[in-house]
C-alpha cells in the first residue's frame, strides 16, 4: 500500500480489461487507488482501512458455476460500494435480486434517462450517453434497491441501497465513450466516500527520496537505462535521493532509435551528472541475431544477451548492493507481484521476474506504485527533458522486431533513418503530443520502382502511428495527407534503398500495435 495513502480506495477485480482504467480514473481524483483480489477477505479489506470499494467488471455470469465471487461480508463492513457491471449485478445479487441473460443485449453507447439527479448523478443530464457492455442483466431487485437510471431496454441502468451506501452501475463510467463518467466516479468518491482527495506525486515524490535514503544507507545502487520514460525517471529520483552513490548502465545494442544512446548518455552525465557505464555492444547483438526471422527467438536472444551485459558489466562495480528497475503498477498487477492483487498472473513482464537470481541484488523499484502518465507527471517535476518524458513507447527488442525478417547492420541503418523521419515530421506538425506511438517498419519484401531513368527493386517501409489510452484497444491515427506525403518523400529521397512507403490502417484489435 503506498506510503501516502491516508484516503486509499480498493478495486476488486473480477477479470474487467477496464480495471486498471478505473483504478487511473479515481486516481485523476486524487485518491489513491489500488486494484485487489476479488475474493480478498473482510477482515482483508479491515486491516488495509480503504474509504471505498469499487467492484469491477468481468467476463463471467454471476449465475454461473464457478465465477468469481466476493466475500458476501464485503456488504456487511459499511463501507461505501460502488459496483460496475458485473460488479452490480454481483451485489444485487448477494442483496436479494436476480441477475438474468436477456435477448436484449447492449454493446456501446446507449442512452440513458437519469431518475434521480441528486448524489451519484449530481451534475449529471438527465439525458445522458452511457457504455454498455453486456448480455447479461439485473432482471429484479430486492426491495431493498431503488432505480437511478434507465435505458430502453435495461430498467436498472444504475440502483441504489436504501440504507446502506451500495450503488451499482450497468455501464461503464470509467470509458471515455460515457461523457459524464469522471462526474459520476467523483461523485461517489467525494458524496458517498468522503474523500477530499490528499493524494499528490509530490508528496509520493518526496516520501519516496527519503525512503531510499534511509534503506540505502551509504551502500551504491546500480540502475538500468534504456532511453525509455521509466528507467530514466527511476534514475532521476535515484540520482536526487543518493546522488553520487547511483551507477547506471547503459546497454547499447545495435538495435535502438537514431541519436537514442546519445541522448541518454547527454542528460546523465551532463545533467544529472551520474556514474554512468555505457556498454557497446552492437556486434555482440547482431551476431546473435545473425539468421534469425522468427519474431519470439529474436526476443530471446537479446533478452538473453542482455542479461549477460549486464551483468557482466554490474559485477565491475564495487560496493552495489541494489539494483532499481522501472516496474510500474500495471507491470505488479498482470505478473500477479502484489499479495492483495489479481490471483491470475496475465504475463511476465521483463521487470518482474525476467533477471536471474545469481545477480544477489537488493530490487529497489520506486515506481511500482504509479501508473504511466503518473511516471510522466514525475519525470517533468524532476527536470528530464519533455522528449525524454514523453518519448513514445519503444518494445525491449528495440528495432530488432521492426525489422521484419533477418536482422542486419545494414537493414537496421535504413530502418533507423526511416524511423528518424517519421518522428520528425509528426513532431514538426505538432502531433507527436496525439499520437500515442509513431515508427517505422522495414517489411521482408522488394518492389519494383523508376527512380530518375532507372528501374529499381528496393526495400518497402510501413508507417505505424495509433491513438490509444491504454494500449489495450488502439486505432490508426488519421494523419494528414499532406503529412503522409512529407513522410513518404523524405523517406524515398533520403534514405538509399528505400522506392515505396505504405501507411498501416489497421486498429487493435484485430491487428497489434507492433508487426513482430
Amino acid at each position: 500500500m503506498s506510503r501516502t495513502a491516508d484516503e486509499k480506495v480498493l478495486v476488486l477485480d473480477f477479470g474487467s480489461q477496464y480495471a486498471q482504467l478505473i483504478a487511473r480514473r479515481v486516481r485523476q481524483q486524487q485518491v489513491y487507488c489500488e486494484i485487489v483480489r476479488h475474493d480478498i477477505p473482510a477482515e482483508r479489506i479491515e486491516e488495509l482501512a480503504p474509504m471505498g470499494l469499487i467492484l469491477s467488471g468481468g467476463p463471467s455470469s454471476v449465475y454461473e458455476e464457478g465465477a468469481p465471487k466476493c466475500s458476501p461480508a464485503i456488504f456487511q463492513l459499511g463501507l461505501p460500494v460502488l459496483g460496475i457491471c458485473y460488479g452490480m449485478q454481483l451485489a444485487c445479487e448477494a442483496l436479494g435480486g436476480k441477475v438474468e441473460n436477456t435477448p436484449s443485449r447492449e454493446y456501446g453507447r446507449a442512452h440513458c434517462r437519469i431518475l434521480r439527479t441528486d448524489g451519484l448523478f449530481a451534475g449529471v443530464p438527465g439525458q445522458t450517453q452511457v457504455w454498455m457492455s453486456h448480455g447479461d442483466q439485473v432482471a429484479r431487485v430486492s426491495d431493498d434497491f431503488i432505480a437511478l437510471a434507465a435505458t430502453d431496454t435495461c430498467p436498472f441502468a444504475a440502483v441504489k441501497h436504501r440504507d446502506e451506501p451500495i450503488y451499482g452501475l450497468q455501464f461503464h463510467p470509467e470509458v471515455t465513450h460515457t461523457p459524464a463518467g469522471q462526474t459520476i466516479l467523483a461523485n461517489f468518491l467525494t458524496t458517498v466516500c468522503r474523500c477530499s482527495g490528499t493524494w499528490k506525486l509530490g508528496d509520493f515524490a518526496r516520501e519516496t527520496i527519503e525512503d531510499i535514503r534511509d534503506r540505502v544507507g551509504d551502500d551504491r545502487v546500480i540502475c538500468g537505462l534504456s532511453g525509455g520514460v521509466d528507467s530514466s525517471v527511476v534514475a532521476a529520483l535515484l540520482a536526487e535521493a543518493i546522488g553520487p552513490q547511483l551507477s547506471c548502465i547503459l546497454v547499447d545494442n545495435g538495435v535502438l532509435r537514431k541519436g537514442e544512446a546519445e541522448s541518454v548518455i547527454r542528460e546523465f552525465t551532463d545533467h544529472f551528472q551520474t556514474d554512468l557505464h555505457v556498454v557497446y555492444a552492437e556486434d555482440r547483438f547482431l551476431s546473435a541475431l545473425e539468421g534469425v526471422v522468427e519474431p519470439q527467438e529474436k526476443r530471446r536472444r537479446i533478452g538473453r544477451e542482455f542479461i549477460e551485459c549486464f551483468a557482466d558489466e554490474a559485477a565491475k562495480i564495487e560496493g552495489a548492493r541494489f539494483l532499481a528497475q522501472g516496474t510500474l503498477y500495471p507491470d505488479v498487477i498482470e505478473s500477479g507481484g502484489s499479495v492483495d492483487g489479481p490471483a491470475a498472473t496475465i504475463k511476465l513482464h521483463h521487470n518482474v521476474g525476467g533477471l536471474p537470481e545469481d545477480l544477489a541484488f537488493e530490487l529497489i523499484e520506486p515506481l511500482r506504485d504509479l501508473f504511466k502518465d503518473e511516471v510522466r507527471t514525475l519525470g517533468l517535476a524532476l527536470g528530464l527533458p519533455e522528449d525524454i518524458v514523453w518519448r513514445h513507447p519503444f518494445p525491449g527488442p528495440g528495432l530488432a522486431v521492426r525489422c521484419i525478417g533477418e536482422v542486419t547492420r545494414q537493414r537496421l541503418d535504413v530502418l533507423r533513418e526511416a524511423d528518424a523521419i517519421v518522428v520528425h515530421e509528426i513532431k514538426q506538425a505538432g502531433l507527436y503530443r496525439e499520437t500515442s506511438q509513431a515508427f517505422a517498419v522495414l517489411l521482408p519484401v522488394q518492389s519494383v520502382g523508376v527512380m530518375g531513368d532507372a528501374r529499381t527493386y528496393a526495400d518497402v517501409v510501413a508507417v505505424r502511428s495509433i491513438d490509444t489510452e491504454d494500449f489495450m484497444t488502439a486505432d490508426w491515427s488519421h494523419l494528414p495527407y499532406d503529412l503522409l506525403g512529407r513522410i513518404s518523400t523524405r523517406i524515398i529521397n533520403e534514405v538509399p534503398g528505400v522506392n515505396r512507403v505504405v501507411y498501416d490502417i489497421s486498429s487493435k484489435p484485430p491487428a497489434t500495435i507492433e508487426w513482430e
